[in-house]
């Protein structure tokens, strides 16, 4: 195959799979279905038009493109591996899990996504999905593909980067389990680290339209990232709903993020009852998850802190406490939700999902 961009030709050599990475047989869930190549594939370029080219020469560059196919085993190897993980990950989120169970299972994950890291690291999660104009199912491994692909930085050199990403499917969609090991502190949150809805599909928006033009598109919902794995179900259904926000838009490659599912959207009348379901889960199921665990009242102290209008005395004096240990429960609301009560907008945040819930 040639191209043509600008006024260089490219030759472009498919690499194939030898063969040996593991699979799980046909139709399992590692297995790479027949689409997946479609939209995402390796090749090598060549700075050149090899139309003419000697048989010697191409045969040459038959056995680079045969060393590099030994990488790609390699790769596709260790993408099994966290494709696996991502999947239990996803089913324990699904099923409701115990966040317990959950974060015994991000324990294991996150030294295989980001080995030597000290600290656990933030999460985010990314969901995407293709959808054809004939109305045709089982997009889900495409979709996977597609986002592994999508995820990694092209600025970003090694394969370091690429072995961070760990994408299950489900049905239609893919959904991406994002270690974010820069994420320290909830400042660090806000200021807008990690994965970004309208910079994440720069490099590849055009590419892609072209090859879903009139056939499909591609769109993809992010979520804010969380600390813990009490945040994961909430992040997940706030990366769904984003998603529907991208699929709304005019174009064959869309995405959206958390950001675009403000607060004040949600006063809305014709907001769908899940999305403020998701948006009330996300605030308020970290603090009703450790309420279960450790009889903590971080929900009763909540309400009575907000209708206090954040009076420090007023609200200890409430609910029968010293005011220092009214600050520690604040404390623990703040790091549980990485929200910030002193915020106008937090609080109004918190308001809404109290009301809602």
């Amino acid at each position: 195959h040639r191209v043509t961009l600008g006024a260089t030709t490219y030759s472009l050599f498919p690499v194939r799979s030898t063969g040996r990475a593991p699979e799980s047989g046909r139709g399992g869930k590692d297995a790479p279905a027949p689409a997946e190549g479609a939209l995402a594939d390796w090749v090598l370029a060549v700075e050149a038009d090899a139309g003419d080219w000697a048989e010697e020469r191409l045969d040459l560059l038959h056995g680079v493109t045969q060393l590099i196919a030994v990488e790609r085993d390699r790769r596709d190897a260790a993408r099994t591996v966290r494709r696996r993980l991502a999947q239990e990950v996803l089913e324990l989120v699904q099923t409701g899990a115990a966040p317990a169970e959950i974060a015994a299972r991000l324990r294991v994950a996150a030294p295989v996504l980001l080995p030597g890291l000290g600290a656990a690291p933030h999460w985010q999660v990314v969901v995407a999905r293709v959808d054809w104009d004939g109305g045709e199912g089982g997009s889900g491994p495409l979709a996977q593909s597609l986002l592994e692909e999508i995820l990694v930085d092209p600025a970003e050199t090694g394969p370091e980067h690429s072995d961070r990403i760990a994408v299950a499917h489900t049905g239609d969609e893919a959904i991406a389990l994002v270690p974010l090991p820069t994420l320290a502190t909830a400042e660090h949150e806000e200021s807008g680290a990690g994965i970004l809805a309208d910079t994440l599909l720069a490099a590849v928006r055009d590419p892609l339209s072209a090859g879903l033009d009139g056939d499909g598109r591609l769109t993809v919902g992010v979520s804010a990232a969380v600390h813990s794995a009490e945040g994961l179900r909430g992040a997940l259904e706030e990366a769904r709903h984003a998603r529907r926000v991208a699929a709304a838009r005019p174009g064959r490659v869309c995405a959206a993020g958390h950001q675009e599912l403000a607060s004040h959207v949600l006063l809305l009348p014709f907001v769908p009852d899940d999305v403020r379901r998701a948006f009330t889960a996300r605030l308020l199921d970290p603090l009703r998850d450790y309420d279960r665990r450790h009889r903590a009242e971080l929900i009763p102290t909540l309400e009575a802190f907000l209708d206090c209008d954040g009076s420090w005395t007023r609200c200890a004096g409430r609910l029968h406490l010293h005011v220092n240990t009214l600050r520690y429960r604040v404390g623990r609301i703040e790091q549980l939700t990485g929200r910030d009560l002193s915020r106008l907008e937090d609080k109004l945040d918190f308001f809404l999902a109290l009301r809602m819930s």
